[in-house]
């Protein structure tokens, strides 16, 4: 018999254990922070960046055609003149803008973005400039393509001999310029340092060359009177300028029609070109070869740089291209960021590109064309 009675044995169902309630306790705190965190991520990945999307745009063959007003038509045609049955592909690339500005993409689509080697993410305001409307861009961009439509034909006529007027022509002058009060719109430049002057690279090559240290002899014709002219460039970011704006005028011999919608700028020039020599000469260019490529031109031939060459290369492999003529001057880019599968070549003329294509049909390319490096 025991001196004291037995403590009663509590429920068992009411048994408290302070470390069960200190674990419920963080537990909800836990699953409240990773909840709050997941709802301010959605919000925060939803909401617009100060950045715009470059991707792979529509690919044209300037061989081919393209629908307009309801009716297949050339996207070159020449009429009134002796044309050649063609074959294969000569592509043009482009580049679509994702986003604009009061419109631009949501910060998940921008990492989803920065994840892609077909992309790049770019400040809205380096495709957008401040202060120029959407309209006005857009027709720069229309004006861009049509010059460079016209700097195309007279660069494939003259790769095919011919001979006709090429004026680069005055369209205004920058305030405070050396050009200023001297030039005037409608001036056409004949020769710089007694160097003629057929094209807007040779007018530019010829005034770098001579530099900023003293005045540049310029022979103009304005109304049709020849007169001669003195003018010291001034440095600008390390290229010696005059301060005028200028634009090729040509009396071309033959009517050669390109048609091409919704594109602008000016990075077709070379394709066009190409096109253009295919349909005025005998035999497959290409040899049924898919070949694309990207680049300006003008009118003497040379070939200058782009934009999006990293997404315009892809756009090419995804069209079925193989083979891919570059600027020489956007080789930086091309560098680490040309796709299996795809062969690249770099250009600087018209008559190199024209070669490279005709040694592709034969089937006659090696090591002595250049191609983007990294030295």
């Amino acid at each position: 018999m025991s001196l004291f009675e037995d403590e009663p044995q509590a429920d068992p169902r009411w048994r408290h254990d302070p470390a069960v309630g200190r674990r419920t306790l963080r537990e909800r705190i836990g699953w409240t922070a990773i909840s709050v965190a997941l709802v301010i991520g959605v919000v925060f990945a939803l909401l617009p960046s100060p950045y715009v999307i470059e991707q792979p745009g529509p690919v044209y063959n300037t061989l081919g055609s393209q629908e307009h007003d309801g009716e297949e038509r050339p996207l070159i045609a020449v009429p009134g003149e002796q044309t050649y049955p063609t074959d294969g592909e000569l592509n043009l690339l482009t580049v679509s803008v994702v986003g604009k500005p009061g419109r631009t993409p949501n910060w998940l689509e921008v990492l989803g973005s920065w994840f892609d080697r077909t992309k790049s993410v770019v400040p809205v305001e380096a495709i957008f400039p401040p202060g120029i409307s959407e309209s006005d861009r857009d027709q720069r961009n229309q004006a861009a393509m049509v010059d460079s439509q016209q700097d195309a034909i007279a660069a494939a006529l003259v790769e095919l001999g011919y001979d006709f007027p090429r004026e680069v022509t005055v369209t205004g002058s920058a305030e405070g310029t050396p050009a200023a009060g001297v030039l005037q719109e409608g001036d056409v430049i004949e020769s710089v340092a007694g160097q003629p002057v057929h094209s807007i690279g040779e007018l530019r090559e010829a005034v770098q060359a001579h530099g900023t240290e003293s005045p540049v002899a310029l022979v103009i014709s304005r109304d049709g009177a020849e007169q001669s002219v003195e003018l010291t460039p001034v440095d600008n970011g390390g290229t010696a300028i005059l301060g005028i704006g200028v634009r090729m005028v040509y009396d071309f011999p033959i009517d050669v029609e390109i048609q091409l919608d919704d594109v602008g700028g000016p990075s077709a020039g070379m394709m066009f070109a190409l096109g253009i020599v295919d349909t005025l000469t005998p035999g497959d260019l290409t040899g049924g070869e898919s070949i694309a490529g990207t680049g300006t031109i003008d009118s003497a031939g040379a070939v200058g740089p782009i934009g999006g060459i990293r997404q315009k290369m892809w756009g090419a492999l995804d069209a079925g291209s193989t083979w891919f003529l570059a600027p020489a001057s956007n080789c930086n880019e091309v560098v680490g960021n040309v796709p299996d599968g795809l062969t690249v070549f770099s250009v600087e003329t018209l008559d190199e590109a024209r070669t490279i294509v005709e040694d592709v049909a034969d089937g006659a390319v090696d090591g002595e064309y250049a191609s983007c490096s990294a030295g």
